[in-house]
């Protein structure tokens, strides 16, 4: 739910289904494939009705409701028989000719239907005949970058006419995004091959066998030369269920003009901000605040840079305790100081990354994507922009900052699963990952990628960034991760708001009935 896209509001049920494979992209398997063409063909002349879950949800199902049948009517035998003035049969008499002549017509109506309806299938089924490579739907988040046109290009193109990867941009919020997959997974839609799921949502759809486990040599190539933190993300009750596409996490961006040395800890990042404050100049920590995604990943970093998790290693049981404390201290204790940002408690990513380069701030906690920023929108304060390691908790300890991304996984109905799992191999190898990263600035999951020359003009923070990726933590692994992220975000947020024990124990005791009601 994080770093691929713009922040929106949590409206899924208001996202209709979007993204349907265009006629061109229709497969077919035989007389089964045929069967289903004859009754697509049929159903949209509307002599066969969408059930329930074919039809989706009320509000979809309303709006594909056909607004009326289909009549068919035939032209007058003569040129008055319709006439309104001719007079009527008079009482207790029949008009045997005229009853013909209906009788006529409509049988003529119902043959031009039925020759019509054949008509529309023989192409269908004539397509169905045809063949040529698979056709892989892949649905993953919108790329403005092109990157991943690019990169769906060079698979089909290395494919050898194997298969063709068909790229169906998702909406721009996470909530969105997930939203789409499980309608379309929940009816069992064969036109999903691959999916682009975020770092959350693996345990999710695994648990309801909607993404099929990678097993045998497929997973071996999955995870070589793989960080291990990415591959923790894709992984349910000991299962590889994805491939880790690109990854994320997050470093300390800081003024060299203000700070000659970067803080090492969090105590120390908040004593350096409070005492520029006293001076009078620019001294923000800009961090994530509001109640979603992002701020629980600040909790869920303080939480495990601390020793401690949310849920037990087995997903059973809520961890929390003594560690929790010490991260919801640090958050009450920024928000309640100087250092913080008077925005803070409705601040995301992109609201940082703004107040830093407006000068306001001294220390900036983000993804890197705010070092091209920086360079483009303010070069003068550009040439005092620098990174450091994430600010330790323990000190002596590395933190250990939330890793995001995305994971490639390939549905449980795809009609290609073994193509499928070929091509998100294809779309994350060493090579497109490399010109994701470049051209798309989305961080490789393959290690060796940050020792490629060709990776340092774009990334010259590149050893650091591995380093926080290798020591990195995942978020809290279970099907319920939905609700219990919004648990989360409710108790955090406001920072200020936060009483450390408090607050753990409200946690520990809402976090244990989300687990039960969905155990």
């Amino acid at each position: 739910m994080t770093d691929h896209g713009p922040h929106l509001s949590r409206h899924e049920d208001r996202v209709p289904l979007r993204g349907y494979p265009s006629p061109g992209t229709r497969r077919c398997s035989g007389a089964a494939g045929r069967r289903e063409a004859e009754v697509k063909t049929r159903r949209e002349a509307g002599a066969v009705p969408l059930t329930a879950r074919q039809a989706g949800p009320p509000a979809l199902r309303q709006a594909r409701r056909p607004t009326g049948a289909i009549r068919v009517s035939a032209a007058p035998s003569t040129p008055g028989e319709l006439d309104p003035s001719r007079p009527a049969a008079e009482p207790g008499k029949t008009q045997p000719a005229r009853r013909q002549r209906r009788r006529r017509s409509t049988k003529a109506g119902f043959a031009a239907l039925s020759v019509l309806a054949a008509a529309a299938i023989v192409p269908i089924l004539t397509g169905c005949a045809a063949t040529g490579p698979a056709t892989l739907n892949y649905y993953s988040f919108p790329d403005p970058s092109g990157a991943t046109a690019k990169t769906v290009a060079s698979c089909n193109a290395q494919s050898h006419g194997k298969y063709t990867i068909s790229y169906h941009p998702l909406a721009y919020s996470a909530d969105a995004q997930r939203q789409q997959l499980a309608r379309r997974l929940a009816a069992h839609d064969s036109t999903v091959d691959i999916m682009g799921l975020d770092v959350t949502w693996e345990a999710e759809f695994a648990q309801a066998g909607w993404i099929l486990p990678w097993t045998g040599t497929i997973r071996q190539r999955a995870e070589s030369g793989t960080l291990k933190p990415a591959l923790d993300t894709a992984t349910w009750h000991g299962k590889l269920y994805a491939v880790p596409g690109n990854t994320n996490t997050q470093l300390l961006w800081y003024r060299s003009d203000l700070v000659k040395t970067p803080p090492a800890t969090w105590g120390q990042m908040i004593a350096d901000a409070e005492a520029l404050a006293r001076q009078g100049k620019p001294h923000y920590i800009e961090i994530q605040g509001a109640q979603y995604e992002g701020t629980v990943a600040w909790f869920n970093t303080l939480l495990q840079s601390a020793g401690g998790s949310v849920l037990s290693p087995d997903s059973q049981h809520v961890s929390l305790g003594a560690p929790a404390v010490q991260a919801l201290s640090i958050m009450k204790q920024l928000a309640t100081s100087p250092a913080a940002d008077p925005s803070l408690p409705v601040q995301m990513e992109d609201a940082n990354r703004l107040a830093m380069e407006s000068g306001r701030a001294a220390f900036e906690l983000n993804y890197p994507f705010v070092y091209p920023a920086m360079q483009a929108d303010n070069p003068t304060l550009f040439r005092h922009f620098r990174w450091a390691p994430y600010p330790q908790v323990v000190p002596g300890q590395p933190a250990r900052v939330t890793i995001g991304g995305i994971d490639l996984a390939v549905s449980a109905y795809s009609q290609h699963p073994q193509l499928a799992f070929q091509a998100a191999l294809c779309l994350r190898d060493k090579a497109n990952q490399l010109a994701a990263a470049i051209v798309g600035g989305l961080p490789p999951t393959i290690v060796s990628l940050y020792s490629d020359p060709k990776m340092f003009p774009e990334y010259p923070f590149h050893a650091d960034f591995l380093k926080a990726l290798q020591t990195a933590s995942v978020r809290p692994k279970t099907p319920a991760y939905q609700i219990l992220f919004t648990d989360i975000s409710h108790l955090v947020s406001p920072p200020a708001a936060i009483n450390p024990t408090a607050t753990e124990r409200q946690m520990a005791s809402q976090i244990t009935k989300t687990l039960q009601s969905n155990g």
